[in-house]
């Protein structure tokens, strides 16, 4: 069994008695079917064939969910981006979505879709994960890096505007309430996970304000967790330290605001996953959570069975062990990491391999 199955097997026992309170799963399987239901975004450009995958490995495996398809396109009611009534019903229902990518046109005067479903159902905190693939070799080996985002303020707030022709402004948010409620959730991670750091990462030596209120919260909650070990860093310290030596964050969970948090997990999934086509994203609400593939919509490669469905399988799991269904995710997993470790064969070509879409399903259903 490879190491970094043991860690994720280990963290989705740990998980599935113990949950970070913030955030838990509150749906039931439907009494009539006993099965779950999950809205379903496919998204664009290569998105309907990588959701495909999914919907192919989770019949393979007998996952006990309903695909419930959930079409999210841009509306603007009263000048605001927004979903649809029927979409917003649907993963209100369900509590729990999956989400492939959405394009979002630039400066087409409406707001990105995915900015848009954080804020519409409040997901606060964007849970990603960066980890090594035994036997799918990248610039680190053995590399488990968590990094917490603050999702709904910070720089993506979407408050600027023009004050004279060539000069734009734009305005960075932070709340005290949205600072708790990220990094309250960050600490319960850190606790449950059995990591034993909390890495508050900003830029508060010039954004004094901004930054240090994020930094304040963090050191005001720290007596209620005296088992996690509080840390602030700069920004810049953290990426040369990453880049430097990534292994020494493996103890640690990173917290930070919005836009911090956008960059330092691409960072962390170009160095150690190797591509953002292995990275999975879990987006957390107090009730409703959903998760994505993190990477774009590459419409250069949609409709060319050439697309690598893996963040989105992986985002799965996250989603199975979020639901609690352990046994689902555990077997969907070690089957999407045993194809990748066989060899360029079975990797699609972002992995430097030769295998299209279709035939990597093919054969993680046969690893099943």
């Amino acid at each position: 069994m490879f190491k970094s199955q043991v860690c994720r097997r280990t963290l989705s026992r740990m998980l599935a008695t113990k949950q970070p309170s913030i955030g838990r799963y509150a749906g039931k399987p439907d009494p009539t079917t006993g099965k779950y239901k999950v809205s379903f975004i496919e998204g664009d450009g290569v998105g309907p064939e990588i959701s495909k995958s999914v919907k192919r490995i989770f019949a393979a495996a007998d996952v006990p969910v309903e695909f419930e398809s959930c079409e999210v396109k841009p509306l603007l009611v009263n000048g605001v981006t927004a979903i649809s009534e029927e979409a917003q019903k649907s993963i209100n229902t369900n509590l729990v979505a999956l989400k492939g990518p959405l394009a979002t046109p630039v400066g087409k005067g409406h707001r990105s879709m995915n900015l848009t479903l954080r804020k519409t159902f409040g997901l606060f905190a964007n849970l990603r994960p960066a980890k090594s693939i035994e036997g799918f070799k990248t610039i680190y080996g053995d590399v488990d890096l968590v990094l917490i985002r603050e999702n709904t303020e910070g720089e993506y707030a979407g408050i600027e505007h023009a004050i004279v022709p060539g000069v734009v402004q734009s305005i960075k948010l932070i709340t005290r309430e949205a600072s708790e409620r990220v990094i309250r959730y960050a600490y319960e991670y850190a606790r449950v996970s059995g990591r034993p750091r909390l890495v508050v990462v900003h830029k508060s030596t010039i954004q004094r304000l901004a930054d240090g209120l994020f930094v304040r919260v963090a050191k005001e909650m720290a007596p209620e967790f005296p088992d996690v070990k509080l840390e602030t860093e700069l920004i810049d310290n953290t990426v040369l330290n990453v880049v430097q030596d990534p292994s020494s964050y493996s103890d640690a969970v990173s917290v930070c605001p919005n836009l911090y948090g956008d960059i330092l997990s691409d960072l962390n999934s170009g160095l150690c996953a190797g591509s953002l086509g292995l990275t999975p994203s879990g987006n957390i609400g107090h009730k409703v959570s959903i998760f994505e593939a993190v990477h774009g919509s590459a419409p250069d490669i949609a409709g060319q069975n050439k697309a690598n469905p893996t963040a989105l399988l992986l985002s799965s799991v996250m989603m199975l062990n979020h639901m609690g269904l352990h046994k689902y995710a555990d077997q969907i997993e070690k089957a999407v990491l045993t194809t990748i470790a066989a060899g360029p064969d079975t990797r699609t070509g972002d992995l430097r391999g030769s295998a299209s879409t279709s035939s990597f399903t093919d054969a993680v259903i046969k690893r099943l």
